[in-house]
């Protein structure tokens, strides 16, 4: 585990309110989990700052532990780990994900 690129991780955590570490891009997501995650932050209607974990091998490779979460996407908000997609779309249909990314949005200005 590299002390940089955790230290890089923490970094883009802490300097992003919305962030979504993921496969891809939002323009062209890499696996489906992916896909469904920005389908939902989309949907919330605030800007968000994402990491393509398959462009940066170190970070895909470290933010498992860093984290304690296995799996991508992973969406933070405000330091937070929020979770991964099914998780994100089950706040999302229950109208709690919205609350959180507009708080987020709002705490940036």
């Amino acid at each position: 585990m590299s002390e940089e690129v955790m230290e890089q991780i923490k970094q883009q955590i802490e300097n992003n309110p919305i962030l979504l570490f993921m496969k891809g891009s939002p323009r062209m997501p890499q696996c489906g989990f992916s896909a469904r995650a920005i389908q939902v932050l989309s949907a919330c209607g605030e800007r968000f700052a994402y990491v393509d974990v398959l462009s940066h091998p170190d970070i895909r490779a470290n933010l498992p532990k860093y984290a304690n979460w296995p799996t991508f996407p992973q969406l933070w908000i405000q330091g937070e780990l929020v979770g991964g997609s099914d998780i994100i779309s089950d706040l999302y249909e229950q109208g709690e994900l919205q609350k959180l990314i507009k708080a987020a949005a709002e705490q940036a200005e």
